[in-house]
């Protein structure tokens, strides 16, 4: 099945999961619930704390640059590269940078 993201509608969420500003997004969901996007954060958004329950959660950073914190820990990340959030644990992305940053994601229920 070919999913043409950059088609979709984009998505707008303000102050995603108790995060800063908007987190825009063309994201495919079947109806698992199985999540893909691309994904957009102007400087200073973020997606919020939270915790994976019932899936994990794959980003790769497509443009730009910012920092995850990971549970208790905090990880810096750039173009190229991949931050994995298993079930059970939590996470945050924060574009703390000048300027955009865009990833792509998936988030598998499991």
């Amino acid at each position: 099945m070919k999913i043409e993201l950059e088609k979709l509608p984009i998505k707008t969420m303000v102050n995603f999961n108790g995060g800063e500003k908007e987190l825009s997004a063309n994201m495919f969901i079947d109806d698992a619930g199985n999540k893909i996007f691309l994904g957009k954060l102007v400087p200073g958004a973020s997606i919020g704390m939270h915790k994976h329950e019932t899936s994990c959660e794959i980003i790769y950073v497509l443009k730009g640059k910012g920092k995850v914190l990971y549970n208790d820990t905090e990880e810096s990340v750039v173009e190229g590269d991949c931050h994995y959030c298993p079930k059970g644990h939590s996470h945050s992305l924060i574009n703390n940078s000048d300027e955009d940053l865009e990833f792509f994601a998936v988030v598998p229920i499991q």
